[in-house]
């Protein structure tokens, strides 16, 4: 059985609505990272806040981001999973920056590609504020 693995905070919303749509047995986790605090810009240091509860050793995992921006999450998140041995990870990020990428890495499936942009709604966030907003929207400067 797979596991689709949400990146918390952000990707909450998205990953519950993914999920909905399907139609194999799957299971579901959590973990948190932080790189942005209370900014616009990403410090550049990733943390990692909160561990997954489940095993992926020889399991299937997707992980589920809400936005890649320059990559150094994902490059984080592939460190850490590289250690746990699963049977495959797949990446699927409901929106990415491609001209903001710095770091060489694959995602499986992109919802949308979208403009260097700082971006709020739909669990995306600026200083924990805006992830309730129905819609994403650019936040002006």
């Amino acid at each position: 059985i797979p596991i689709f693995i949400g990146v918390l905070n952000g990707a909450f919303i998205f990953l519950s609505d993914l999920i909905k749509n399907v139609s194999i047995d799957c299971e579901i986790d959590f973990f948190k990272l932080s790189s942005y605090g209370d900014s616009k810009i990403s410090s550049g240091n990733v943390r990692l806040l909160k561990e997954l509860n489940c095993e992926v050793n020889g399991r299937d995992i997707i992980i589920v981001e809400d936005i890649v921006d320059s990559g150094l999450s994902i490059k984080y998140i592939e460190e850490i999973f590289v250690k746990h041995s699963p049977s495959s990870m797949k990446v699927c990020s409901l929106l990415m920056k491609p001209e903001s990428l710095k770091y060489d890495v694959k995602i499986d499936y992109i919802g949308f590609n979208i403009p260097s942009k700082f971006v709020i709604g739909y669990g995306l966030d600026y200083a924990q504020k805006f992830r309730n907003l129905r819609s994403i929207f650019s936040l002006s400067e």
